[in-house]
């Protein structure tokens, strides 16, 4: 049985960001606004435990969308599976690369001077013990929050970009697009997660954006999911 948990409030922000588009091959390109699954990612590398599972009500993009491009360096391949399976059988392996030989430029569309608050809750799940409960676990994702702790650094998409966070109480900032600049955002197909236990599907859904806020919940139910 799912039961929904407490509500959250997180402000994020950093000076730069890549939601890559996963129709982008070679060079990246971001999305305009922050993903469902960028989001989620952030409150787990926060708290994180199989007992619980994040589920994101909404992205309120604080400051302008705003892009740079800029160029990284990139290795072109990664570590062969073969490897890592020899590896676990006890065999002896090489499990690394040198940069040296596979490095390669690439450009990246990026955004900057990124700032979101986001809605959240979390829901119990099928692994939840009999000590699981819904205030427990949102007492400490609390504290944590406050506390400015975490689990790994939180990023925006690339692990170069990390995440700076404050627990939002109260009501949620303005955004830029409040006001003249608001009213409603086509954003264009964007995606909403992976599906892990169906050969990693990816789901994508209609994003909408009003006054700067995407409602996640309001479009999945209203928009189009693929």
């Amino acid at each position: 049985m799912i039961v929904i948990g407490y509500g959250i409030k997180l402000k994020v922000w950093g000076d730069y960001a890549c939601f890559t588009r996963p129709e982008m091959k070679v060079e990246r390109v971001s999305y305009d606004v922050m993903t469902p699954s960028a989001a989620r990612g952030i409150l787990e590398a926060i708290y994180w435990k199989p007992a619980i599972c994040w589920k994101i009500d909404k992205i309120h993009v604080q400051n302008k969308i705003e892009f740079d491009n800029i160029r990284r360096n990139e290795v072109t391949g990664k570590i062969p599976k073969g490897a890592v399976k020899a590896a676990m059988n006890g065999k002896e392996t090489t499990l690394c690369q040198v940069p040296n030989e596979n490095r390669v430029q690439r450009a990246s569309l990026v955004l900057r001077n990124v700032c979101y608050c986001i809605e959240a809750h979390f829901e119990m799940t099928g692994d939840a013990g009999p000590d699981d409960t819904e205030k427990k676990h949102y007492n400490i994702a609390l504290r944590r929050m406050k506390r400015g702790q975490c689990f790994h650094q939180p990023y925006f998409g690339c692990r170069e970009f990390p995440v700076s966070f404050e627990y939002l109480e109260g009501e949620t900032p303005e955004s830029y697009y409040t006001g003249e600049r608001g009213g409603g955002r086509d954003r264009g197909f964007m995606l909403y997660d992976i599906d892990f236990e169906n050969e990693m599907q990816a789901i994508f859904f209609r994003a909408n954006m009003t006054d700067g806020t995407v409602d996640v919940n309001r479009c999945l139910a209203f928009g189009e999911v693929s």
